[in-house]
């Protein structure tokens, strides 16, 4: 069995979303969650999951080998669920292949720095878009432009706003994105 590490920054859905469905797999477990923001409501999630959620800095994460030492001990495969950091190029080096994120929109459109939740809807709206989506990606050392795993799509109505956009992005997640962690795991996606 497979060992995940989830990284988060914020409420924490996907998150709770991807322990839930490895509860039920003999593919991988969560072994914990790891959070640069000792704020986020991921914490309560992981507490009513009975998962263990640390909290990191930054000084952590770059400067010493604090969370690299965890990953060693603990991962696998590494999943991005909302995290807003930039992987340091020695934790990529680590896990080649191995880190999987997530992005609320159809890359290469409207990813990069600054990226992310809201900037994206509002983005997409802004540019009359007639459809968006999600994209599973692999990470390399720049934002949201490692290997594309998997795209989603939804179709885009004009009455739309950033915030209903927003929903329909947070069922293309809900729906994909673990099972296919689950493939790329298993080797299905390659």
């Amino acid at each position: 069995m497979k060992r995940i590490v989830v990284f988060a920054s914020g409420s924490g859905t996907n998150a709770e979303n991807i322990i839930k469905f490895f509860n039920h797999t003999k593919t991988a477990k969560v072994t914990q969650v790891l959070c640069n923001n000792e704020h986020a409501k991921v914490f309560n999630r992981c507490k009513n999951l009975k998962t263990k959620c640390l909290h990191f800095t930054k000084n952590d994460f770059i400067t010493t080998d604090v969370v690299l030492d965890i990953l060693k001990k603990e991962a696998d495969f590494i999943i991005l669920a909302g995290f807003l950091w930039k992987i340091p190029e020695k934790i990529i080096a680590a896990f080649p292949n191995k880190i999987i994120n997530i992005h609320p929109a159809l890359l290469p459109k409207y990813g990069g720095k600054g990226m992310y939740g809201m900037n994206v809807h509002r983005a997409v709206k802004e540019n009359k878009e007639a459809e968006t989506g999600i994209t599973i990606h692999f990470v390399n050392a720049n934002y949201d432009e490692g290997a594309i795993i998997f795209q989603a799509k939804t179709a885009l109505l004009e009455e739309d706003t950033a915030e209903t956009i927003a929903e329909k992005i947070h069922v293309l997640e809900q729906r994909y994105f673990p099972r296919i962690i689950e493939d790329t795991i298993l080797g299905v996606n390659e």
